[in-house]
């Protein structure tokens, strides 16, 4: 409050400066007019006593005649000093009549010109002055000296400094400034407490602001179309705006007036004179309904009173009805657009257009489609139509029941909504003989449960028409009228919408699902080196990428692959089905698995470089995939993984573990090499390979998900496969938000017993030993059948490494499934199938070990390569 007086905006803030500065002006003129009052009395008290000093100097006796003796200065200046210092002057100077100085308190001075007037004194006058002397400003007095004829002979001058004057001024000063300073802040602060008082009374506000808001206000006050009543708190009308006066029609004079005396019917002038709180008081006045609110004015310490506003609520009484009506309606126009279609499942959304309008708009409903639609085709009119909702108000109305297959007769509302697309309203039931003739026996039961009125609006979206939905009326008398069905018809067209979006999502997820069964693999490959068992679980929200697979390869070793690519629907199933028919490529040429997802890599680069994607379509970049290979006879399984989770084993002894294969990035980045992890597999340990869905969740990271699964994994010690899939998905919620695919298999071992290895000399003399022991060992297995066919392939590929290969030449029968021979060496070059001409003594070898074989084929490894043929076993 003192920021706000000081900084003179506000009225109290300039009526307190302008008073502070009237007092200091006062205080000011004060003071000079003492001081000047105090200097003028001291230069007169000044002058009386330099004349009364000259004057006595100047006719004391002896003074003329020490002026006419020789030396008048040795005679009159010790007279004069000892006047001067006796009567307190500053001077005392004697003079002959041309201004010349006999005395002075400056012996210097003396025998110079005096300074000052002196005519007058020759003239015989006394002069008094204010001259600036050799002593400073001083104020002078000038006699003559006569002599006894009366004639000047001398002059004698007093004075005393103008610092002598002022000393008694001086003296006064102080207590003159302390009653000025003393009488301005006892103004300031009785100033101060007025400016305070109407700084609360004014709000703080200036001149401006204050005629402005008065302006404002009574702008206002006058311009709203509410009636504005301020009651005094003795009950005397004190404001009153023009509308104010319209509605209670108040007599000119009526401010100032109690409001008793206003003409007022007795309730609202009892209702003004209380100054009670009121809200929305209807009160009757004249041919007026008028709304009163009511406030006191003194709930915060204001003046008491009250403050009242009227408002003619004549019409909006009349409209209150209708825009009820109105606000219903728009509420459920606004809960169709939030509450129809929350999923994409056709029946589910027609469901939920059958529970919106009941009991809201209609006592029943039901939603009636045609079959194709719930398969996510595109209607086939003139077939029959599948109730797929109904709601009511009770549950047992004669209508026919939800999953219900109805075709409609010719003459139905249904079939007229059908065949024109427009919405029909049959505000009688009873009197509707169309209608009837759908099922008599029917119809009579619907009536006489009460159903009385029906609306049929067919659910189009676009150029299709979907089916019919039909709203019933049996609680409420009035039928069905045309606002109704304009809103019924708004109601159907929202729902069509989301029904025509659920079928379409139900045509493409069906579509997807079924792509996606079709790439995947329907059943495993015949192997004997694991016991395998899978799971693929889809996405709660549709198909995805994940995909799994089971490679036989040569020398009775197995590939198991599992991948994912990132995203959902038509797009990831298809990329998912190219990297699959890839990876079964890639697998054929026998590569390690580093060397397979580089291929792999450059696969998915290339694809992603070659095709644009249209309108923000998605690429393949996202894959990742893990590829093993396990090897039976050696009992190694090496690992590559591309940006996909390390598999988990399951030792025999229950112990498990997340195999230790290095990271690489996902396919698709290039560039970047894959590294192989080598692990020994005892017989009967379980190798676990999944995709991430399985281990991450929306709701969980993927360090969460390994421990689960590890701990599922520890649950099932000595499971088989199977059970161990079991064991592992009943961790997992109902329906991931992610696809799920998990491989568990069990490592067997092929023994030494069905193994058999030689090693042969680089000279064509050992290719008959060997035969020899093929033949041997053969006959050992039981399998006497293959000698010849194995002698002949055996013979056929041992004689080309010796003839092409380097040494040391290998030779190893494996009896598995097949019996396989293969032949190794250290060479790197691949033997060529080809047909030799009739003139050609040799190329026919490698032609007939591919007619005697059931498969060949070249492995390379890393110290040379493996020629290698499949007999079946006899």
């Amino acid at each position: 409050m003192l920021r706000a007086t000081v900084s003179g905006r506000s009225v109290a803030g300039q009526v307190f400066l302008l008073q502070v500065v009237i007092v200091l002006l006062l205080v000011v003129a004060a003071v000079v007019a003492q001081v000047l009052q105090v200097r003028r009395d001291s230069d007169t008290e000044a002058g009386n006593r330099s004349l009364a000093v000259a004057g006595t100097f100047a006719n004391a006796p002896g003074t003329a005649a020490a002026l006419r003796s020789p030396d008048p200065t040795a005679l009159l200046q010790p007279k004069a000093e000892a006047t001067r210092k006796a009567t307190g002057v500053d001077f005392v100077v004697v003079m002959n009549t041309d201004g010349i100085r006999y005395t002075h308190p400056r012996t210097d001075r003396i025998g110079k010109k005096f300074v000052g007037t002196i005519a007058p004194a020759l003239a015989g006058h006394t002069v008094t002055e204010h001259v600036n002397g050799t002593i400073g400003p001083l104020v002078q007095v000038v006699v003559p000296v006569r002599d006894a004829g009366g004639k000047v002979v001398g002059l004698v001058s007093a004075g005393i400094t103008t610092a002598h004057v002022g000393g008694a001024a001086d003296q006064q000063l102080p207590l003159l400034l302390a009653a000025a300073a003393v009488a301005l802040a006892l103004a300031t602060a009785g100033t101060a407490l007025v400016s305070r008082r109407l700084l609360r009374q004014t709000r703080g506000l200036g001149p401006y602001e204050m005629t402005r808001m008065y302006e404002h206000h009574d702008a206002v006050l006058h311009a709203v179309r509410e009636g504005v009543l301020i009651v005094g708190g003795e009950g005397r009308l004190l404001l009153a705006n023009d509308e104010a006066h319209r509605l209670l029609g108040l007599p000119k004079d009526a401010e100032r007036r109690s409001v008793l005396e206003l003409g007022l019917d007795a309730d609202t002038a009892a209702l003004l004179a209380s100054g009670r709180i009121a809200t929305d008081e209807v009160h009757l006045v004249k041919d007026r309904l008028l709304a009163i609110n009511q406030r006191p004015t003194d709930l915060r310490g204001g003046p008491a009173g009250s403050v009242t506003t009227l408002r003619d609520s004549t019409e909006l009484r009349a409209l209150s009805g209708r825009a009820e009506v109105a606000r219903e309606r728009l509420n459920m126009l606004y809960d169709a657009g939030v509450g129809i279609g929350t999923s994409l499942n056709v029946t589910r959304t027609a469901e939920e257009l059958a529970e919106l309008a009941v009991p809201r708009f209609a006592d029943f409903a039901t939603v009636d489609l045609f079959d194709a639609v719930l398969g996510g085709d595109e209607p086939r009119p003139g077939t029959a139509l599948r109730r797929v909702a109904c709601a009511g108000v009770r549950k047992d109305a004669p209508l026919y029941p939800a999953g219900e297959r109805i075709r409609f007769v010719a003459t139905s509302p249904q079939t007229r909504s059908l065949t024109t697309g427009q919405s029909v309203v049959v505000p009688r039931l009873r009197e509707a003989g169309g209608w009837r003739a759908q099922n008599p026996e029917r119809t009579d039961r619907v009536l006489a449960y009460g159903i009385h009125s029906l609306i049929t609006v067919p659910l189009r979206a676009g150029s299709l028409v979907l089916g019919v939905a039909n709203f019933w009326r049996s609680e409420k008398p009035q039928p069905f009228d045309a606002e109704e069905l304009a809103l019924a018809e708004e109601l159907v067209a929202r729902a069509a919408v989301s029904i025509d979006n659920a079928r379409r999502y139900t045509r493409e997820h069906s579509l997807a699902v079924t792509l996606q069964r079709s790439l995947l693999p329907r059943s495993l490959p015949e192997q004997g080196a694991l016991e395998i068992a899978y799971r693929y679980l889809p996405a709660q929200s549709g198909v995805g990428g994940d995909w799994f697979d089971v490679l036989p390869l040569s020398g009775a070793r197995v590939a198991l692959v599992v991948g994912d690519v990132v995203g959902h629907g038509l797009h990831a199933a298809a990329t998912m089905g190219r990297l699959r028919t890839a990876v079964h490529n890639f697998s054929s040429l026998d590569l390690p698995p580093d060397e397979l997802l580089g291929l792999l890599d450059e696969l998915v680069v290339r694809i992603d470089q070659d095709e644009t994607p249209a309108e923000g379509a998605a690429v393949v970049t996202g894959a990742t995939c893990l590829y093993a290979v396990y090897d039976p006879v050696s009992r190694l399984c090496t690992m590559a993984r591309a940006g996909h989770p390390p598999p988990a084993l399951v030792r025999p002894d229950g112990g498990v573990e997340f195999v230790d294969v290095p990271a690489g990035p996902p396919l698709g980045l290039g560039g970047l090499p894959f590294e192989t992890a080598e692990v020994e597999l005892p017989e009967g340990s379980r190798l676990v390979l999944y995709t991430d869905g399985l281990v991450e969740d929306r709701e969980r990271d993927i360090d969460e998900g390994l421990d689960m699964l590890r701990d599922a994994l520890r649950r099932a010690p000595g499971a088989s496969p199977e059970e161990t899939c079991r064991a592992v998905l009943d961790r997992l919620p109902n329906r991931p938000s992610d696809d799920v695919a998990l491989i568990v298999a069990r490592t067997r071992v092929l023994g030494a017993d069905r193994v058999a290895e030689w090693e042969v000399p680089s000279e064509p003399a050992a290719v008959s030993e060997v035969r020899a022991s093929v033949t041997r060992r053969l006959a050992d297995w039981g399998l006497q059948e293959a000698a010849f066919t194995t002698e002949l392939i055996l013979s056929e590929l041992v004689t080309n490494a010796i003839r092409y290969g380097r040494g040391p030449i290998g030779v190893r029968l494996l009896r598995e499934r097949t019996l396989i021979c293969e032949v190794s060496d250290r060479s790197t070059t691949s033997p060529h199938l080809r047909y030799a001409e009739t003139t050609d003594e040799g190329g026919r070898g490698l032609f007939l070990v591919a007619q005697l074989s059931e498969r060949w084929g070249t492995r390379y490894t890393r110290r040379g390569k493996i020629i290698w043929a499949e007999q079946p076993l006899p």
